[in-house]
């Protein structure tokens, strides 16, 4: 019975000591990602673009009762981070949202977190009324948030435009 406990007990310390180990990954699929920022990132130059799709959506908001959502810097940087991702990937996708809802938790204290994409627009205008026509995008532009980020990414080569829009409640 006595080795049994100590068997028991080997199995359950080593069970943990590997759970322990195997949640701490700054890499998916084994491949270095970018969008595993721990620092503030506090510089970001907004484009006319960004700046006229982040009033849209402000605009959009106080015309339904809610409030205007506060810009941050770091939101919108890990926005073109997935801009350009997109933009190298040749996707159009939500791909490592978990990691950059996660940096967003820690960097921001951020309680809830949302996105929208869009690719192909080529007016603000026209990125916002897709969002407001699409029910999950205008879940998350109406949703309970406080702050906001946004990049417009324009890809070299073909000239189209991809949006990311991250917003998060603090």
């Amino acid at each position: 019975m006595k080795k049994m406990m100590h068997v028991m007990k080997f199995v359950v310390i080593t069970a943990i000591v590997i759970t322990m180990n195997s949640c701490s990954a700054d890499t998916a699929d084994g491949a270095n990602d970018s969008t595993t920022t721990k620092a503030l990132v506090e510089n970001y130059s907004y484009n006319t673009t960004e700046l006229e799709t982040m009033k849209l959506i402000n605009d959009y908001r106080v015309s339904v009762g809610l409030n205007a959502l506060e810009r941050i810097n770091h939101i919108s940087f890990k926005c073109e981070e997935h801009n350009k991702y997109m933009i190298d990937n040749n996707v159009v996708n939500h791909n490592d949202f978990t990691l950059r809802s996660d940096d967003l938790i820690k960097v921001l204290g951020a309680t809830r977190v949302g996105e929208n994409v869009a690719y192909n627009y080529i007016t603000s205008q026209a990125a916002v009324r897709a969002w407001l026509d699409s029910p999950g995008h205008k879940e998350n532009i109406e949703g309970n948030y406080t702050h906001f980020g946004l990049s417009v990414t324009t890809d070299a080569k073909t000239g189209k435009k991809y949006y990311t829009n991250i917003f998060i409640k603090i």
